[in-house]
This record gives C-alpha cells, sequence and structure tokens, in this order.
C-alpha cells in the first residue's frame, strides 16, 4: 500500500508563488517531488497553515497520514503573527497524532517551539549555501536519522535564525560552529519528531534559485563583495547541479558526494522514510 505524506508549507502564498514563479515548484511541491524521488507511489496532500482560513487536517486526519513533513519559510517564530501561531498550533496536533513528523529549517524550529523551546536570531549571523562541517554528537553517532552519513559532513542551508532554548524531550544529533542545534529529535506527547537545521530536499539547482533572489543579502552581509560575484557562484552551482562530474567547481567550492550525489544528501529524509514511517505504519497495522 502506498505510503501517505502530508507535506506542510512554511510560507506565505506570496512567497510559495514567488519561489514557484522562479523555480517552477512551490517549496511543498519541491519537497513532495523528493518524496516521489525516494518513494515513486507516495501520496502527498499539501497544507498551508499560514493561510487565514486554510483547511488543515483534524487530529483523525492527521492520524491517516504516515508521516508529516515541514518545509523551510520566510518568516521568523518570534514574530509570533497568526499565520506563524497556526503553524505551531498544527504542529501540537502532529504531535499529539503521533504520526512521524520531519521538518528542514523552520521545519525544525516549528517543532522546537510547539514543543516548549525557543528560537531567535543567530548572533553569529546568517549561515548561507551550505552548512559546513557538521559533527554528529556522541548519540547521533548511532542515531538512524544520520545513518549512512560520515562523522563530518556539509549540507546546503540557508537562515537566519536558530533553536536557543532546547525544548524537553530534544536530543541534539549534529552540531557546527554557527548553530549547537543543527539536527534533532524531538519528542512530546506521544509524538517522535526528526528534524534538521540545513535542506537536505534542496538540489543545488533549487539552493541557486533562493540564492540569486537573495543577491543583495549575500553583497549586504559580505558572503559576496559585489552583485557580479554573487551572480557567478550562483552559475557555478547551476553548473554543478547539470554536471555533478565538474571536480574544478566542487574543489573550488569545498563539495563532496554528500552535496553532490542526489541519494546521500537527501539521507535524512531517506532514513525518516524508512527508519520512522514505514516501522509506524508496520505497528499501526498490528495493532
Amino acid at each position: 500500500m502506498a505510503l501517505r505524506f502530508l507535506v506542510v508549507e512554511g510560507n506565505t502564498q506570496s512567497a510559495r508563488q514567488a519561489h514557484r514563479e522562479a523555480y517552477g515548484l512551490m517549496p511543498s511541491e519541491s519537497y513532495a517531488a523528493v518524496l516521489q524521488e525516494i518513494e515513486a507511489d507516495a501520496v502527498c496532500d499539501l497544507a498551508f497553515p499560514a493561510d487565514e482560513g486554510a483547511n488543515l487536517p483534524d487530529a483523525s486526519g492527521l492520524e491517516s497520514y504516515d508521516g508529516v513533513v515541514l518545509t523551510g519559510s520566510h518568516l521568523n517564530i518570534y514574530d509570533r503573527t497568526p499565520d506563524i501561531l497556526r503553524q505551531v498550533d498544527l504542529m501540537r496536533s502532529i504531535y499529539a497524532s503521533g504520526t512521524p513528523s520531519f521538518g528542514s529549517c523552520w521545519g525544525l524550529q516549528v517543532a522546537a517551539v510547539a514543543a516548549g523551546g525557543d528560537v531567535r536570531p543567530n548572533p553569529s549571523g546568517r549561515e548561507v549555501g551550505f552548512a559546513r562541517r557538521l559533527m554528529r554528537t556522541a548519540i547521533g553517532e548511532a542515531h538512524p536519522m544520520l545513518g549512512g552519513r560520515p562523522p563530518v559532513y556539509d549540507a546546503p542551508a540557508i537562515h537566519l535564525d536558530m533553536v536557543t532554548a532546547q525544548p524537553e524531550g530534544c536530543t541534539v544529533l549534529a552540531s557546527n560552529a554557527v548553530s549547537a542545534v543543527q539536527a534533532a529529535e524531538i519528542t512530546v506527547n506521544g509524538g517522535t519528531f526528526w528534524g534538521v537545521q540545513y535542506h537536505p530536499e534542496f538540489s543545488l539547482g533549487e539552493l541557486a534559485v533562493i540564492l540569486a533572489r537573495r543577491t543583495n543579502i549575500l553583497v549586504a552581509e559580505g558572503f559576496c563583495r559585489t552583485a557580479e560575484d554573487a551572480a557567478s557562484y550562483i552559475a557555478d552551482l547551476n553548473e554543478l547541479h547539470a554536471n555533478p562530474q565538474r571536480a574544478d567547481l566542487a574543489w573550488r567550492h569545498g563539495v563532496d558526494g554528500e552535496v553532490l550525489d542526489a541519494t546521500r544528501r537527501t539521507r535524512e529524509i531517506r532514513n525518516f522514510v524508512e527508519h520512522q514511517v514505514r516501522r509506524t505504519k508496520s505497528a499501526r497495522g498490528r495493532a
């Protein structure tokens, strides 16, 4: 039987439409495509809790899914606007449903706040392009979410905010010099969430599109000296996306198979499907 996923889009309507115009897909559609690459017959429904009056699943609806996935977002959770609070409330319902959940970046932040933690701007500044030298913690070395990852690895990333207060029930699985919580498991109210601060779902092509829309940030915050420098960097990402065998560009930008190989880059999502979604579905089937 096909696995059923609910993909929860973290962005407002205007932001997700802007992404679709630039990339061809909304972030939730792109995430669903990754799930369907992993599980060819997966059925993915999309939810838009940032929209006022959005039709969101109730408790029984959430229980009907085999897994829930939360995307990134342009929002800042500490603003506590209605479009944000609806997402926190939905995450609390996801925990209560017992349905396995996974999230990237914003998804991790929402899950942490819904469990009683806190998120604030990173005093070290923004992490852009790639999260470097992600290191598995002692617990993370044996945790199935990071199975197949080396002790130290890089991953696509773009975020300013980070989890600054861990909720009860949070286990940190990976960290780096920029953020202490780069990968974590959170258990609360009968539910289990796996999440990462980076974006294993991003291809280099999608990352390039996102950075192209943020050239002013790349220049203003000192990541690139000029808009032309930013354009050159983005062009290299697009070339690596099209031709991952370009060893010269991989060397120039310090990326390896953990980023360039789609299977390795999406390892955490694949592990979530294998170790959380399938096992929970099997256990529910026996109940």
